[in-house]
C-alpha cells in the first residue's frame, strides 16, 4: 500500500459524545459546538453523538478545540469517541475535505491550558502483527510530553489536553500510514472530582 493510498488526505471520521457532570450542560455543549471553527469538515450533531469527517487533521483540531472549550467551564466534563480512517464501507457521502491542511482552532487554543486524564486504544484493522504497531505508538508517547501508563484493554495518559490529543493523533497518523483500515477509541476527562 502507498502513501498515497494511505496518506493524510484519506477520508477520515470520528463519532464523539460530549458528557458535561454539570446542571448546565445543555448551554456548555451547545457554547462549545458554538464557539469552535468546523469549517474544514462535514459535521453532523444528533441526539446520540457528533459526527465529523474530512482530514485527519482537521477532525482532531476540531474534537480538541471542541473539549478545551467545554473544560475551560471548570466544570467536569468528558468526551468519549471513536476516530476512524479506511473504512472498507466508507464512501464520499457527508464528506469536505478542506484544501488546507492547517488546523483552523490551533492558533486560538495555544492559551487554553488543560490538565485532563485520557485513556485511548488503537486498532490496526487486518493485521496479524497488529501488536507491534500498538507497542510502537505506546514507546512513541512516551516522548510526547504526556505522562503514559498502562491500563486493562487501554493506555492512559495524562498531562495537558493539547499535548494528549497531538500524542493520539500522531499516533494514529503513524499507523493509518501502515494499516489501511485503523480506528482509535478514546474517553478523556478534565475538572474530575476525583483529582482534587
Amino acid at each position: 500500500m502507498t502513501n498515497q493510498q494511505c496518506g493524510t488526505s484519506r477520508i477520515a471520521g470520528v463519532q464523539f459524545t460530549l458528557f458535561p457532570m454539570s446542571d448546565n450542560f445543555v448551554d456548555i455543549i451547545l457554547s462549545a459546538l458554538d464557539e469552535v471553527d468546523h469549517s474544514s469538515v462535514w459535521k453532523e450533531t444528533d441526539d446520540v453523538t457528533t459526527c465529523m469527517r474530512g482530514k485527519i487533521v482537521h477532525i482532531f483540531d476540531i474534537t480538541k478545540a471542541i473539549f478545551l472549550h467545554a473544560a475551560k467551564t471548570g466544570e467536569h466534563v468528558a468526551m468519549s469517541g471513536t476516530f476512524s480512517v479506511g473504512c472498507p464501507g466508507d464512501n464520499e457521502a457527508d464528506v469536505y475535505m478542506a484544501e488546507s491542511d492547517e488546523p483552523v482552532n490551533a492558533p486560538n487554543l495555544s492559551a487554553n491550558e488543560q490538565q485532563a486524564g485520557c485513556k485511548f486504544a488503537i486498532h490496526p484493522l487486518g493485521r496479524d502483527d497488529y501488536m507491534d504497531k500498538i507497542y510502537e505508538q505506546i514507546d512513541l508517547s512516551k516522548a510526547r510530553g504526556v505522562d503514559v501508563s498502562p491500563s486493562h484493554y487501554m493506555t492512559r495518559l495524562d498531562g495537558d489536553v493539547a499535548s494528549i490529543f497531538d500524542a493520539m493523533e500522531e499516533a494514529f497518523e503513524a499507523v493509518q500510514q501502515e494499516v489501511s483500515h485503523t480506528t482509535m477509541t478514546f474517553t478523556i476527562s478534565a475538572n474530575s472530582p476525583s483529582n482534587r
